[in-house]
C-alpha cells in the first residue's frame, strides 16, 4: 500500500470516527479546522508522496478526534483516540491500536506525531515532551514547528531526518 492510499486511508477512518465505539472524552470541546498538505521525499522502497485534504480536529494528544475530508467534502477518514486506544475508521472498516503511535505506523508506514499535533496546530509546543525554542517556533520530537505566521492561521512542520517529511496547515479563522 503506497504512503499517500495510507493517508487517505487515515483521514476516512479520522472522519467516520464519530459513529465509532469509543467514547470521545472531548465532546463538546472546540473543533480546529482548515486545510492540510503533507509530502513525504522519496526513499529506495517508495517515490516522493504528497496529499491534501481538510481537516477537524478537537482534544488533546491523551483523547481527542481527527477527521479528513477530500477537496469535495467527502470524508476520506477519522480516527479517535484515549488513554491506551487509538480507533481507525475507513471505508474497509474498523482497526484498534494500542496508541497514536501504533496507529501512525500501521496508516504511514512510520510513527508521524500525532499526538503532538493539537499543541503544535495551536502554535505552542507539546507538553508530554520536551522542546527548544527557536527565532521560528520551536524544535520537538525531531521536527522544526515554524509557527512565524501563525496569526495568518499558518503553521508549518518538518522533519529532516529521512525521508523527509513537511506538512503545511492553513487553519480556518473565524475571526472578524
Amino acid at each position: 500500500m503506497t504512503w499517500g492510499v495510507r493517508v487517505a486511508l487515515l483521514t476516512a477512518a479520522v472522519l467516520l470516527s464519530a459513529c465509532a465505539t469509543l467514547r470521545d472524552p472531548a465532546d463538546g470541546a472546540t473543533w480546529t479546522t482548515g486545510r492540510f498538505s503533507l509530502r513525504a521525499d522519496a526513499t529506495a522502497q517508495q517515490p516522493a508522496q504528497s496529499l491534501s485534504a481538510a481537516f477537524e480536529l478537537r482534544g488533546t494528544g491523551d483523547a481527542g478526534e481527527l477527521r479528513l475530508n477530500s477537496p469535495l467534502g467527502t470524508q476520506l477518514v477519522a480516527a479517535t483516540w484515549v488513554p491506551g486506544q487509538a480507533l481507525l475508521l475507513t471505508p474497509q472498516g474498523e482497526r484498534r491500536f494500542g496508541n497514536l503511535d501504533e496507529l501512525s505506523r500501521q496508516a504511514f508506514g512510520e510513527s508521524l506525531p500525532l499526538a503532538a499535533l493539537p499543541d503544535w496546530l495551536a502554535a505552542r509546543p507539546w507538553p508530554a515532551a520536551a522542546h527548544t525554542p527557536n527565532a521560528n517556533g520551536f524544535e520537538q520530537l525531531g521536527w522544526l514547528v515554524v509557527t512565524t505566521r501563525f496569526a495568518e492561521g499558518w503553521v508549518t512542520a518538518q522533519r529532516g531526518t529521512p525521508p523527509a517529511v513537511q506538512l503545511r496547515v492553513k487553519l480556518d479563522r473565524t475571526d472578524p
